[in-house]
């Protein structure tokens, strides 16, 4: 078995629109990144890489390449779960944890995990996601970003 980390965190601006594990959410503020800034699928990407040992998501989609503007990053998470198992793995399962004082996150967790594992071509039983506030400390307590911390579980294909 191999396990990957992962971490992520975007700054929140007007006039972006916030996406967090594929799910869209009314908000007059979103996440300021090259593509759509999912931090959550970010965080797991890394996991899933890191994992693998297949370096980060950075490497794979540099945002100083214009085929990776405003890409979907559910389509980003299921290339890098191709590469995966290209490597000989399968996902185990993997857990996601939102950090954020705003939206209110658990009203959406089922849809949010039906789209990660979708994307990840796996059960929905294999993927967790949950959120934390910061009791409004640092930047993400004060509504100025949001993050995500990941850990993905591989194990060798049969």
């Amino acid at each position: 078995m191999r396990i990957g980390f992962g971490y992520d965190i975007h700054r929140l601006v007007p006039g972006r629109r916030l996406i967090l594990c594929g799910v869209a959410f009314e908000s007059p503020v979103g996440l300021l990144g090259h593509s759509d800034a999912d931090a959550p699928v970010h965080a797991l990407c890394d996991a899933l890489l890191g994992a693998a040992a297949l370096g980060d998501i950075g490497h794979l989609f540099p945002d100083t390449d214009p085929r990776w503007e405003g890409a979907d990053s559910l389509d980003l998470l299921a290339q890098v779960c191709a590469r995966i198992r290209e490597a000989g793995y399968e996902v185990g399962n993997a857990d996601v944890t939102i950090l954020a004082e705003a939206p209110k996150i658990a009203p959406h967790v089922p849809e949010m995990r039906r789209r990660v594992a979708a994307a990840m071509n796996t059960d929905v039983s294999a993927v967790s996601i949950k959120a934390t506030t910061m009791e409004k400390l640092g930047p993400i307590g004060a509504r100025e970003g949001i993050a995500a911390q990941a850990v993905a579980l591989l194990t060798p294909r049969p």
